[in-house]
């Protein structure tokens, strides 16, 4: 009797619930076809930010949705944003401030003050440091570019504050180099409390400001840039794999670094170059390694994909040759300082155009460092960036009768 008792109190229970749990599932209209589920992104860790942007260039899809807190595209050539997202919020840049690091390694060696084959003796201070290592050991001497290597490669903190000891004597010294640095750069956004890039409530950067900072790396040292795609390092018989996996996964990518704290989340920066354009991808405050390489790799590929880079002048062509007073000939030849190049959607690439414009009553001497003109630059018949023009060589003042005579036509101009 008890048991049948039980059976009928089980029973009536099921038919009160059973309607409830049936009409809570939702809809099978509502469930993603199989096709479209297997194709989906994976379930990335609660709280991960998916971040879209919009764009206004007709003809142009919006950039992808990924997972980041922040991000910008860059073209390296002009500088031109092709995609971003709170590109200037400040963020935790986690081993991404290695980047300023090496810039400041960089410009010792440029400058002689620092030599590849340098002996580096490890402190306990950058042997006692925390987070990712290169295994150095203290008391130890060490040559300055198997450290580099070990900070690049491995992102080693001790390596790091083994070199920042080197060229400025302390790390604290070091530090204000890089903020230094920072300024000159005009990443505005920027401020360094360490070499290696551990949490502090000072310790900020934005993704724009390390579009800028990975830019003026590939500029200013293409003899060191190549050690950013280094796909591994043995030292001290241990072998250290480059933990940015997008050199594996696309070859067009040739570097520039990741980081990672808790804090910052899982971060990187790109550079990838496809024919004659390269492109630079930040992204910050991803959810995990693989977030973090899909949402640069859908970034590069997006620019790629939908822009063209177009050289529009090259320096010294001659763009105008305008009268000039109290010079040895009447006209000079002026141009652009650099050449000047410019990413527009690929549909576009035929339509730029340019005007270009000197000043009124040039008189010598002129510098070629002097601005005397203006280049304007259209696409679809709209003003879309303007370039200074200089004289292609430095304007000498003429002869007594060329000073006298054009001294004269100057009173008639006034």
């Amino acid at each position: 009797m008890k048991i049948a008792s039980s059976l009928t109190t089980f029973s009536l229970l099921l038919t009160l619930l059973l309607p409830a749990t049936v009409m809570a599932k939702p809809p099978h209209k509502a469930r993603p076809p199989a096709a479209a589920a297997k194709s989906a992104t994976p379930a990335m860790p609660a709280g991960a930010v998916l971040a879209t942007a919009t764009t206004e260039t007709p003809g142009i899809p919006d950039p992808p949705a990924v997972y980041a807190h922040g991000y910008v595209l860059i073209d390296y050539t002009s500088g031109q944003v092709l995609a971003q997202h709170d590109a200037d919020a400040r963020m935790e840049p986690a081993s991404l401030t290695k980047l300023m690091t090496c810039y400041a390694v960089f410009s010792a060696l440029k400058a002689g003050t620092l030599k590849l084959q340098d002996m580096v003796t490890i402190s306990e201070h950058a042997w006692r440091a925390e987070g990712s290592r290169t295994f150095v050991q203290v008391g130890s001497q060490i040559p300055a570019d198997v450290l580099i290597k070990g900070m690049i490669v491995q992102s080693g903190n001790d390596a790091s504050i083994a070199l920042a000891e080197k060229v400025g004597g302390t790390e604290a010294a070091f530090v204000q180099l890089m903020n230094e640095y920072a300024k000159r750069l005009g990443m505005n956004n920027t401020h360094f409390d360490d070499s290696t890039g551990l949490p502090s409530a000072t310790h900020y950067t934005t993704a724009r400001d390390l579009s800028i900072l990975a830019a003026a790396l590939v500029r200013e040292f293409p003899e060191y840039y190549p050690w950013f795609s280094i796909r591994e390092f043995v030292w001290n018989n241990i072998k250290q794999d480059n933990r940015n996996g997008l050199l594996e996964r696309d070859s067009s990518v040739d570097g520039l670094k990741t980081g990672h704290t808790d804090s910052a989340g899982f971060c990187l920066v790109t550079s990838a170059k496809r024919d004659d354009m390269r492109l630079i991808a930040v992204v910050l405050n991803s959810p995990n390694i693989k977030g973090r390489e899909d949402a640069s790799a859908a970034l590069l590929n997006y620019g790629f994909t939908f822009y063209q880079s177009v050289t529009v002048k090259q320096r010294g062509t001659v763009i105008l040759k305008p009268r000039v007073y109290k010079a040895a000939d009447e006209y000079f030849s002026i141009g652009t300082a650099t050449d000047v190049s410019m990413v527009v959607p690929r549909s576009q690439a035929g339509s730029i155009e340019t005007t270009a414009t000197a000043q009124r009553r040039l008189i010598a001497p002129i510098s070629s460092t002097t601005q005397v003109g203006e280049l304007q630059i259209l696409v679809n018949g709209k003003p879309v960036k303007s370039v200074p023009l200089y004289p292609l060589t430095d304007l000498r003042t003429g002869g007594f009768w060329s000073r006298i005579s054009d001294t004269v036509v100057l009173w008639f101009q006034k």
